[in-house]
């Protein structure tokens, strides 16, 4: 399985990050425990959204997609009803 996810950052609320990987919550503590240079202020985050799929293709077209204006108003919108 692959997933395309969504973390926001608890010391940042404001700031959301948007990636892919094949084990989520490996992925998670790698960001928690700084080991992402990217966003290693940020940390640390909890995940907020995130879809299944069957392959790394589709779950990179996702991510690409939540990174759009379009994908943003989405998961705004997604986010807001959890």
């Amino acid at each position: 399985m692959f997933y395309a996810y969504v973390l926001q950052s608890i010391n940042d609320p404001e700031y959301f990050y948007k990636g892919h990987c094949e084990d989520l919550y490996t992925r998670l503590d790698q960001h928690n425990y700084k080991m992402t240079k990217s966003n290693k202020h940020k940390a640390p985050f909890n995940i907020v959204y995130y879809e299944v799929f069957e392959n790394m293709g589709e779950a990179i077209k996702r991510e690409k997609y939540f990174k759009s204006a379009a994908g943003r108003r989405y998961l705004k919108k997604k986010i807001s009803e959890l």
